[in-house]
């Protein structure tokens, strides 16, 4: 039985003679369904990788958005938290603030003075998936800090609340007192010396200083801190010129190495008035005020009396 057989005929060029390729049967289905083969694989390819790198294509997309999200996110959340800071600072200052009145007002063993911690406690809030999901964990970590901080902080607004609401029923019909407390600066200037034990500028020895040193230019004006009355104004051993003010309720207060004087002694003087100019007089190393608080004879730190910032 003769085979059948497939011949292909191949012209090389315009002018050369044809070749002929003579195949069988069997060789001929096998190239053609070897080629079908192959093109119907390309193209299966093709549509796959095709299909995934649309795919990659919208996750890239939805990822940089993502990104995007998270970064506006991050940076509100961050603006936030400076705002928590900024308002944490401010009830620390209320704090402070309070705890100056106090002092003055003889408040400071009431039982709205001490410190309360009063329980903090609960889920954050914040479990939306889709939040979270959105979020990078140190984001999502800001905010959580974030929650807890403004519930604390809360609680303290609350004691805070109270405590001035007590020193505010105290304060009603206590005029006289108010406007006769030293809660002011006398002197705007550095303060080189403080309350209590220091090393002596003149003998390197340990002694105890009995008010603040403030170094202010010569001719400064010192004003006085409260109301109250003039009991002293001439030279002083080791104060130089001193004016010395009696402002009722147990407080005096001193003011030494003035180069004049404002005031002269009996004289009736409200707060922020003038009553000296800063000098060098008496036992000092260079211009300054020295200012001291004795409240029933006892000298006091003038910083614990002092209401301004």
């Amino acid at each position: 039985m003769q085979k059948q057989q497939y011949t292909i005929l191949v012209f090389p060029g315009n002018t050369g003679s044809p070749r002929k390729i003579k195949v069988s049967k069997w060789v001929a289905q096998a190239l053609f369904f070897t080629f079908l083969a192959l093109s119907l694989g390309i193209a299966g390819s093709s549509y796959y990788f095709t299909g995934n790198y649309i795919r990659l294509l919208d996750d890239t997309s939805e990822l940089t958005d993502l990104r995007r999200q998270t970064k506006l996110q991050k940076i509100q959340v961050e603006k936030f938290s400076r705002q928590v800071k900024d308002f944490e600072s401010e009830m620390s200052r209320l704090a402070r603030f309070e705890r100056k009145l106090r002092v003055v007002t003889a408040l400071e063993d009431s039982p709205n003075s001490l410190d309360k911690n009063w329980g903090v406690g609960g889920p954050h809030g914040l479990t939306s998936h889709s939040f979270q999901s959105s979020l990078e964990k140190e984001t999502l970590a800001m905010v959580q800090g974030l929650s807890g901080d403004l519930n604390l902080l809360a609680n303290q607004a609350k004691i805070q609340v109270i405590s001035f609401q007590e020193m505010d029923e105290f304060f009603k019909g206590q005029k006289s007192l108010l406007s006769a407390i030293p809660s002011i600066w006398p002197s705007r200037g550095w303060v080189t010396s403080g309350f209590g034990f220091r090393k002596s500028p003149f003998t390197g020895l340990p002694e105890n200083h009995e008010g603040l040193d403030i170094a202010v230019r010569r001719g400064s004006p010192v004003r006085a801190p409260g109301d109250g009355i003039v009991i002293s104004a001439g030279r002083e051993y080791g104060y130089g010129k001193m004016i010395e003010i009696d402002h009722g309720y147990g407080f005096v207060t001193r003011f030494g190495h003035n180069s004049r004087y404002m005031v002269k002694v009996g004289d009736r003087v409200k707060r922020g008035q003038v009553v000296a100019l800063t000098g060098n007089t008496g036992r000092s190393t260079g211009p300054h005020l020295h200012y001291e608080i004795v409240f029933n004879g006892i000298p006091v730190d003038p910083r614990n009396y002092i209401l301004e910032d």
